[in-house]
């Protein structure tokens, strides 16, 4: 096993922990909490099995997709149209994925972070997390209140402002990268 596994596997594993550390104390706090005022104990549980209900449907989505680009995309495709080699390609893919996705933002992280460690650039992650305020059903509604306008210009600084931020973070993320090469 190379040091690299060795060290994800570590990490997992330290993650796994502090999950479960933490879930045992909110166990823990809900049951001690419920002696003493079980009305909302039973009213915060209720919130919170609506809100599971809720992000339910787009968290089997996304981890369909998932399994769909661990399937059928290879680190070299991925890298291809979101790596390095994408040039304006990516970051068109990256303005429109991030406009069409929907959904609690929350449930994307893990399909964006399997897609960064097969080869999708940091600045392409921030791009469609950044062009995510960009939401197609709302439109209408901000025309009604802001006028087309002032929507069309709002989305277009949007998507300029979120090119200028990948390129900012793909700067930041060269030079953190140059760093450890230099260290290590």
């Amino acid at each position: 096993m190379s040091l690299k596994r060795k060290r994800q596997a570590k990490k997992r594993s330290k993650n796994l922990y502090y999950g479960f550390s933490f879930l045992s104390i909110v166990i823990i706090l809900y049951l001690v909490l419920s002696f003493f005022n079980s009305e909302k104990i039973y009213r915060s549980l209720h919130v919170s099995l609506n809100i599971i209900i809720q992000i339910l449907p787009i968290l089997v989505l996304i981890i369909f997709l998932i399994g769909i680009i661990n399937y059928f995309l290879k680190p070299k495709t991925v890298s291809k149209c979101l790596g390095v080699e994408s040039g304006v390609r990516g970051w068109y893919l990256a303005i429109i994925m991030g406009i069409l996705s929907h959904g609690p933002i929350y449930v994307w992280y893990p399909l964006l972070k399997d897609l960064r460690d097969r080869g999708m650039r940091s600045g392409l992650v921030a791009v469609f997390l950044y062009n995510r305020a960009i939401k197609i059903p709302l439109l209408p509604v901000m025309i009604y209140y802001f006028g087309i306008g002032f929507v069309i210009l709002l989305s277009i600084y949007m998507i300029i402002a979120s090119v200028i931020e990948g390129k900012i973070l793909e700067i930041i993320d060269y030079r953190l990268v140059k760093l450890r090469r230099k260290d290590g």
